[in-house]
C-alpha cells in the first residue's frame, strides 16, 4: 500500500531521494575491528550489521569498496562487531573519520587473532570471517560467530542522518 500523495522513484534517477529513504530505517550502530594487512589494527563504523542464522551462528555487515581499510577488511580471517552503547556517539565519529591510528589513544584489548576489542560497548560479537559476496558497491561479509558479550546496555541508533537512541 502506499501513500497517495507519494510518487514512486527509480533509485538510479535519484541516489541522494533513495540514500533518504533508506535513512527511515533506523538502524544500531556497530563498530567493527580486524588485523589488517601487515599485522596493522583497522576499523571502521557501520550500520549494515544484521543476524543471519542462529545455528550456525553466523552475522554479517557490508563494507563500501571505496573504503580505505576495504583491502584489510578483506584479507582479515576475523572481526568483530561491537554494537555501540548510548553512550558512544563519540566513539562512533572517531571510527567514521579516515586515519590510520585509530587505536592510538583507545583501551582496547585483543581477541580471537588479535583482533582489537573495545573496552566499551552494548554487544561484541567475535566472528571468524565465513563467506565474501558481491553486493555492488559494497561487499557482504558474513562471520561465523565465535564468541559474543551481551552487556545488554541501551544501545546508539541511526535515523534520518542522526544519531538517537530509545
Amino acid at each position: 500500500m502506499t501513500d497517495s500523495n507519494a510518487m514512486a522513484e527509480s533509485p538510479t534517477n535519484n541516489t541522494g531521494n533513495f540514500r533518504n529513504a533508506l535513512g527511515s530505517f533506523a538502524t544500531g550502530v556497530t563498530v567493527v575491528t580486524a588485523i589488517g594487512r601487515n599485522g596493522v589494527k583497522v576499523g571502521m563504523t557501520a550500520n549494515s550489521f544484521n543476524s543471519v542464522s542462529l545455528d550456525p551462528a553466523l552475522v554479517l555487515w557490508s563494507i563500501d569498496r571505496k573504503s580505505s581499510c576495504f583491502d584489510d577488511f578483506m584479507q582479515a580471517k576475523a572481526f568483530a562487531i561491537h554494537v555501540l552503547a548510548a553512550d558512544q556517539q563519540a566513539v562512533s565519529n572517531h571510527f567514521a573519520r579516515s586515519g590510520s591510528e585509530k587505536f592510538a589513544d583507545l583501551h582496547y584489548t585483543s581477541g580471537i587473532d588479535g583482533v582489537p576489542i573495545l573496552s566499551h560497548y552494548s554487544a561484541c560479537f567475535q566472528c571468524s570471517t565465513e563467506s565474501q559476496y558481491d553486493g555492488g558497491d559494497h561487499v557482504i561479509l558474513v562471520g561465523k560467530v565465535i564468541e559474543f558479550v551481551n552487556n545488554e546496555l541501551e544501545p546508539l541508533l541511526f535515523y534520518h542522518g542522526k544519531y538517537a537512541t530509545l
